[in-house]
């Protein structure tokens, strides 16, 4: 018999953030780089995105090295555009569900992202929402670049579970990228794979 849960770790993209991965593809290649899809998917990133994901290396070494990996002369704005081309809207009715969730729950996020793509997406969710502050609505926001850890490291799971004092077994994660929910099933959580069309929306809690 399953713990009853009294906390819940969601994740960011595909779960409150509409995103798709394809807009960024095909910016690159409209930007001369044909072969961004073997360099960086949803379930797959060349090393470089994996520095940049846990904070080893910063936006500006992240451009250099682009270019050297795509045999660009790329501009630093064009790379960051195009970078950012996945990153769509937050659902209003997705973040009303999440306020009236937090009254019952101890919740928290973590997500694999980026300096470059949390810049871009605190500043949307604020414009989008009158100001307000996308992190105020968990009781801790965890993003891998400040975490330097990433997703599904069992690690990075067990790192959030030690600081918040959260017993696994009483704690629900939400994540759309199966790797990740299996990471976290092996140790201990209980778990949803969201996947599309389903959204929070349809979860029963």
């Amino acid at each position: 018999m399953k713990e009853p849960i009294k906390n819940i770790i969601f994740d960011l993209g595909g779960v409150f953030l509409n995103i798709d991965f394809q807009l960024t593809n095909q910016a690159f290649i409209q930007l001369g780089v044909p072969h961004f899809n073997e360099m960086f998917t949803q379930h797959f990133s060349n090393p470089l995105f994996e520095l940049l994901e846990t904070g080893k290396i910063g936006d500006a070494e992240f451009y250099d090295l682009f270019r050297q990996e795509s045999k660009t002369n790329l501009t630093n704005e064009q790379i960051k555009s195009a970078w950012n081309a996945l990153l769509l809207d937050f659902p209003k009715e997705r973040i009303d569900w999440l306020e009236k969730i937090s009254k019952k729950y101890r919740i928290f996020l973590f997500s694999n992202t980026n300096q470059i793509h949390h810049d871009y997406f605190i500043q949307d969710f604020a414009d989008q929402f009158g100001g307000k502050n996308f992190d105020a609505f968990f009781e801790k926001a965890y993003y891998s670049q400040f975490l330097g850890l990433r997703k599904p490291y069992p690690e990075s799971f067990q790192a959030i579970l030690n600081e918040q004092g959260l017993q696994a077994s009483e704690t629900l994660f939400i994540d759309d990228t199966i790797k990740n929910i299996e990471a976290a099933e092996a140790l201990g959580l209980q778990t949803v794979h969201l996947k599309h069309p389903f959204t929070v929306l349809d979860l029963a809690l």
